[in-house]
């Protein structure tokens, strides 16, 4: 997450109060779940709170009412208590994550190789090198997990949003074969990923990214890992 909480917007300031900077968004392919319009820009707040846990602050808000300009009365009618925040910030950093991850993908893959595996190899490889999302996880377990892993959460729902979207594509594109309905195929994905990326908070074990890929890989092409 850490390297692409670049694509944020700039924040400036009008009349109304914060704003999002006017951005040009680059023309690439990407999943429909994680895909944003131009106009579709996110609270202010909420991209500064993103910045926050990018460079591994503890997202105080108080601090961060000071730095936006705001009262902290403006600051929670805006986006609601800490949690809350802390969940609309950290599903921005998941889709700039997506979108990365999608891309780079695509950059690379060749002509009949699946979506889902590549991109799936990019997401575990960011996730596990953000130092942002390490810190957050080593200061507020319980809540970071408990955001990250709600199945009625931003983050969960639209990971496993995303994920269903790559396997109907290989479906289509590709004639794949899953075991099982992409809809429960892509939350089991996503279910396996957090048990061996996050398995030091949830299991005092140790991450396993490589574990986590060939698991992930055999359970969409259907093969042994």
């Amino acid at each position: 997450m850490d390297s692409v909480v670049r694509q944020l917007p700039a924040i400036r300031r009008s009349r109304d109060g914060l704003a999002p900077r006017p951005q040009a968004v680059p023309a690439r392919t990407l999943t429909r779940p994680a895909a944003r319009r131009a106009d579709e820009r996110p609270d202010p707040i909420v991209v500064a709170a993103a910045r926050w846990i990018q460079d591994g602050k503890r997202l105080d808000m108080q601090g961060l009412a000071e730095e936006l300009g705001v009262s902290r009365v403006t600051l929670f009618r805006r986006v609601g208590s800490r949690e809350a925040l802390l969940s609309k910030a950290l599903w921005i950093l998941t889709q700039c994550m997506l979108e990365t991850a999608a891309a780079r993908w695509e950059a690379e893959r060749p002509a009949r190789e699946l979506h889902t595996p590549g991109t799936g190899r990019y997401i575990n490889a960011m996730v596990a090198r953000s130092k942002g999302l390490r810190r957050l996880l080593e200061d507020e377990p319980a809540l970071a997990m408990r955001v990250l892993t709600d199945p009625r959460g931003q983050v969960q729902a639209g990971v496993v949003a995303f994920v269903e979207d790559l396997l109907r594509r290989d479906i289509e594109e590709f004639g794949l074969v899953t075991l099982i309905d992409p809809d429960a195929l892509a939350y089991a994905l996503v279910r396996l990923g957090e048990s061996f990326l996050y398995a030091d908070v949830l299991a005092a074990r140790k991450p396993d990214v490589e574990t986590a890929n060939r698991l992930q890989r055999a359970l969409i092409e259907g093969i042994l890992p």
